[in-house]
This record gives C-alpha cells, structure tokens and sequence, in this order.
C-alpha cells in the first residue's frame, strides 16, 4: 500500500474516546452511554460494532440535556400570572388526585384471574 504524502492541510485525528471513558466524565454508567447511542439518542461514532466518542461529542451530549431555568428570579413579573394549561410533560410529573373511596370505605380482593389447576381451552 502506498502513502501519500502529508501536504500539512489535513487536520488532525482526534482522540476517540471509550463509552466507560464518557460516562466517567459525565458521572453516569457506561450502560446509559451505549443505549443512548444505540437508540441514537446522543452522537457517537460506530467503529465496526463498538461506539466511540470525540470531545466534541460529549460537549454534544452536555448540551442535549442541559437545563436552564425557565426564568430569573429578578425578571419575575409583579403583578397577576396567568397561566396555561399543563402540558403532557407536566401531568405526568404531577402525582395523581385523590381517589374516591369504595361505598363500603374497605378495600375488597379481586378473584384470581386463573385458579392454579385450570387449564385454557
């Protein structure tokens, strides 16, 4: 195989960087890093099967989940807030209201679904 040789445009490889090597730096497991990247959810490189990552990758990553806050505490209106409707992300958040309590007031035991000994047709 022949080289060519360098003409001193060409840039510089940059260092590829483990998946244990990301998540070290990011304080999480190397599970979360390589499912991330298999759903495709954070930029990875792919080198035959395994996931490699640059530095600007992981500045990728700290930037796809970096939260800022909604809103200063010195440019908080003074007067009367109106506000919307909570969005699908918020109910979720949200715990659920309050139950209704059953007539009786005690909880009763659903049957079994299936008897040890029953066999499906």
């Amino acid at each position: 195989m022949r080289h060519r040789p360098s003409t001193g445009t060409e840039a510089p490889l940059q260092r590829l960087y483990r998946p244990e090597e990301i998540a070290e730096a990011l304080g999480c497991s190397a599970w979360w890093v390589k499912d991330r990247a298999r759903r495709g959810l954070i930029p990875h490189t792919r080198v035959g099967r395994a996931y490699r990552f640059t530095a600007e990758h992981l500045a990728g990553i700290v930037r796809l989940h970096e939260e800022r806050p909604k809103r200063s505490a010195s440019s908080a209106p003074t007067g009367p807030t109106v506000t919307s409707p909570p969005t699908a992300r918020n109910r979720a958040a949200q715990p659920p209201g309050p139950t209704t309590a059953p007539p009786t007031g005690r909880l009763r035991a659903r049957p079994p679904r299936r008897t040890q000994y029953e066999t499906v047709a």
